[in-house]
């Protein structure tokens, strides 16, 4: 296998990107720097603009993009032209919290009809510990009619990209590698080592680095589920949580995760996959989905205390109007895949609270697509009852006065899901805080 990392190094052998998402389309980039690359995604729309330069992702920006090498295709018969595969696709949760592996089986397929003998596929997708060798591997086998072993090697090496973070790329996060045997795993670790500077972790099998993966976010989520528990206790007590957090802070060791709605394409999933996985063999968890059902639940609890402060303040909460500032999953971050900011939307929509939903970063054409909502302006917002600050985009941070929002220019009840505003500042209003 020297020969074939010597390949891609003098660009002889093609490397293909499957799946041109949020970490798809940095990894195409970062590799076309060093070797030749065929950028592959089934959505047409999504190919033109990158090929036009525009990245409506901005995790590499229009820059960067516009002069990029690599061949950004929809067509798939491109793949049989590339000999290293790394597939990066979505890996979703289905409506009962079960995993869904359908848009990773579409790629295996694809992938597999257009393999050629020799080649090296790996993955880069979340999933719970088996998926490469256990459905992955007979759909490759089962497509290209090549025994994998033999004919072809597979490995895994997780995706660590964190989208809207311009600190933590791909090229200075350590990236675990795996690969089916010795030889895959030193291939694999060479070619990820042209473009990741903090250096490869070589994994010591495929399985230990898909479970690395799934319990990274795990460990998140339960911590982040431990904040919001203790944001629901506090409140209770009339204690401000964040305070509490400030001065627990000033010991060494505690760890510094706070209260928030947890949403995603990782945190808010990748806990499913493993819990279901232990379920196959035997085992029901019980802290990961207990701190699941409580991060589940945040964007509930957060519309039910928005909608008591309206009735306390105004008497009525059936008529009243709520601003929604922030609709995407993370700050300064376009991505709005499993955002729990709708959960927010459709419990105020059960008291039958009037919501107006502005967030500048998220695409209206993909926001109507995906959950039934039309954005509104900036100017749109106004004559409002309440105001819910869900996302802390640096735009919304910029913003001094608030009042001008609300009805009659009267300050009216403010929820700060993270906590950006000061509650010195705050006094005029019906001010809250996670």
């Amino acid at each position: 296998m020297e020969n074939l990392y010597n390949d891609i190094v003098n660009k002889k052998a093609k490397i293909s990107l499957v799946g041109l998402g949020y970490v798809g389309l940095p990894i195409a980039v970062a590799f076309s720097k060093h070797a030749n690359v065929i950028g592959f995604d089934i959505s047409a729309e999504k190919i033109e603009q990158y090929k036009n330069g525009i990245d409506p992702t901005n995790e590499v920006g229009h820059e960067e993009l516009s002069k990029c090498g690599a061949l950004f295709t929809a067509d798939s018969s491109k793949l049989r032209e590339a000999i290293f595969h790394i597939v990066a696709v979505p890996t979703p949760i289905s409506s009962d919290k079960n995993p869904n592996l359908k848009p990773l089986e579409s790629a295996s397929r694809l992938v597999g009809k257009n393999l050629v003998s020799g080649s090296v596929v790996v993955y880069e997708s979340t999933v719970y510990p088996g998926v490469t060798e256990d459905i992955c591997v007979p759909i490759l086998e089962k497509e290209s009619g090549l025994k994998c072993g033999i004919d072809f090697k597979v490995g895994y090496s997780p995706e660590r990209i964190n989208p809207g973070d311009k600190e933590h790329r791909l090229e200075n996060i350590v990236k675990i590698v795996s690969g089916m045997d010795s030889d895959t795993l030193d291939i694999v670790a060479k070619v990820y080592e042209l473009v990741v500077e903090a250096g490869v972790h070589r994994a010591e099998s495929i399985k230990v680095a898909e479970a690395a993966k799934v319990i990274e976010n795990a460990q998140r989520d339960i911590n982040i589920a431990f904040m919001n528990e203790l944001a629901i206790i506090f409140d209770k007590l009339n204690i401000d949580t964040k305070a509490v957090l400030k001065a627990a802070g000033t010991k060494w060791n505690f760890l510094r995760f706070f209260p928030g709605l947890v949403g995603g394409h990782c945190i808010g999933v990748d806990p499913y996959y493993l819990t279901y996985k232990a379920e196959q063999i035997g085992y029901s968890s019980q802290v990961i989905l207990a701190g699941r059902h409580i991060n589940d639940n945040m964007g509930k609890y957060v519309a039910e205390k928005t909608a008591k402060m309206l009735f306390k303040n105004s008497g009525n909460a059936d008529s009243v109007k709520v601003g929604i500032f922030g609709l995407t999953f993370k700050e300064n971050c376009p991505d709005i895949r499993n955002t729990r900011v709708i959960d927010i939307i459709n419990e105020l929509h059960e008291y039958g609270i009037e919501v107006f939903v502005y967030d500048p970063l998220a695409d209206t054409i993909e926001v109507k697509h995906e959950y039934g909502l039309t954005l509104v302006s900036e100017a749109d917002i106004k004559d409002l009852d309440a105001l819910v600050l869900a996302v802390a985009h640096d735009e919304f941070k910029k913003i001094k006065e608030w009042k001008r929002f609300f009805k009659n220019n009267k300050p009216g009840v403010f929820v700060d899901v993270k906590g950006v505003a000061q509650p010195d500042d705050m006094s005029e209003y019906k001010y809250w805080r996670l």
